[in-house]
């Protein structure tokens, strides 16, 4: 490679990464499943000059990779390439990977440098420009639950931790065990590893509501798009670090029936062009501020139509149950976690929403626009919440949500709040694709049908 035609970002890698001979490219798609490809060295500069070509309808393909029949995009319009250019700062080591290589997440764009309205981040910056017009900026982090999955010779199970000196399994959910951490130490230290190469500012991790189920938070920063990157980058580096230890990493919502789902929870607050946080204040309601009362109402008002969003397939909406702290109605209060909207402790500086509907197989990009349109469209008409929850009440589990995959499109394809934040042309070819995906999703003939009906009708 020619190094005076190397652009300054990739040059300084190189300088620091000789030796690297690979380099992933990659962007989400609807479902948060990121699609690219491996180059060689002698393609690196690409990316980072007048862009690369990638297949346009990637990032529209179903949860198999699959373009949907019912659109023109990818199917039936020669399935033509647009361009990708290098995210800023997004070039980083693999280091799990067995030779040097490398990786940078891609922006898409028309070849006219337009966005591409159907990669997710563009759809997010559609989505959050109504409130940078107001001066507003989000201020977010994302918490992300997974399992660590083993295969016994007959099914995939939790992988369960063990008394000490025995192979017997320790029961009970044992939250927040220390015990748990330890004995999958060498993971977490990898993941740790990871993130500190890779950018990726990890926080806390945390023994989950369940065996095997785990979550790793990350920072705030006040760049939304930004924030999504990083959730995505962390479930690469949680797959890697634990297919290196000998298991399995899912973000499945609900892959196993009697244990706790896994979410996809997000923190929200919203600075002044002063950097004052708009949510601080008092309201009858406690002490935040009317603009926060607003967004949690706009929220409120949009989740319905958000829902098939939150949980993009079938398995997202078995998450939907009483007992495991995954509300099904768009309650609020402060400091209760069996609430859609809850308003965690914290001062008047860092006074936030955490939404807690979202599955962690959802889209991030996807989910944070659902959330900031929720918010612009409450702020903006003064939208009020309902009645809040008072801390330490008893809530009785309640389902006003559609928590079935079609009862969900339906809700999204009648809504009206979230087309114009998302661009309505990206609104119907959402709809249209996650239609056609749960109608090849429900025409499948699955052991349980034989298992329930074959012998028995």
């Amino acid at each position: 490679m020619n190094d005076t035609a190397v652009p300054a970002e990739l040059q300084a890698f190189l300088e620091q990464y000789p030796d690297t001979r690979f380099m992933d490219v990659f962007a989400a798609d609807i479902n948060g499943i990121i699609r690219g490809k491996r180059i060689p060295e002698d393609d690196f500069s690409k990316p980072f000059e007048k862009g690369a070509n990638f297949c346009a309808a990637s990032t529209i393909m179903n949860s198999r990779g699959e373009a949907a029949e019912n659109l023109k995009y990818g199917a039936h319009d020669g399935d033509p390439d647009i361009r990708s250019v290098a995210v800023p700062g997004s070039l980083s080591p693999v280091p799990w990977a067995s030779v040097p290589t490398a990786q940078c997440l891609l922006e898409l764009q028309e070849f006219n440098g337009t966005p591409y309205f159907l990669d997710p981040r563009n759809v997010l910056r559609h989505a959050l420009e109504p409130l940078r017009e107001m001066g507003l900026t989000p201020v977010l982090a994302t918490e992300l639950e997974f399992y660590l999955v083993e295969y016994d010779g007959d099914t995939f199970v939790p992988r369960m931790p063990k008394i000490a000196l025995s192979d017997w399994e320790q029961v009970g959910v044992q939250f927040g065990s220390f015990d748990d951490l330890d004995d999958v130490e060498p993971f977490l230290v990898d993941v740790d590893n990871f993130c500190r190469i890779q950018n990726i500012p990890a926080g806390a991790a945390l023994s989950e509501y369940s065996p095997g189920q785990f979550e790793v938070n990350l920072h705030h920063v006040d760049d939304p798009v930004l924030a999504c990157d990083h959730a995505i980058l962390l479930k690469r580096a949680v797959k890697a670090a634990a297919k290196k230890n000998g298991l399995a990493a899912s973000f499945m919502a609900k892959p196993f029936a009697e244990h706790a789902g896994c979410g996809l929870h997000v923190h929200i607050s919203l600075l002044d062009a002063d950097g004052n946080n708009v949510f601080s204040g008092d309201s009858a309601d406690g002490p935040w501020s009317d603009t926060l009362r607003h967004a949690i109402g706009g929220m409120s008002q949009a989740m319905a139509e958000s829902m098939a969003v939150f949980a993009p397939n079938a398995n997202s909406y078995r998450r939907y149950a009483p007992g495991f702290f995954v509300p099904a109605t768009p309650n609020w209060g402060p400091n209760h976690r069996d609430l859609a909207l809850r308003i965690p402790v914290s001062g008047q500086g860092n006074r936030r929403v955490e939404h807690r509907v979202s599955g962690a197989d959802a889209c991030p990009y996807l989910v944070v626009a659902a959330i900031l349109s929720g918010i612009h469209h409450g702020i903006v008409n003064r939208t009020e919440p309902g009645p809040m929850t008072p801390e330490k009440a008893e809530v009785e589990y309640q389902v006003t949500l559609p928590v079935r995959w079609d009862k969900a499109l339906d809700a999204f394809e009648a809504g009206e709040i979230l087309k114009p934040y998302f661009d309505e042309e990206f609104h119907r070819v959402y709809g249209v694709a996650k239609r056609e995906e749960s109608d090849i999703f429900h025409a499948e003939v699955t052991d349980r049908d034989y298992e329930w009906f074959l012998r028995a009708v």
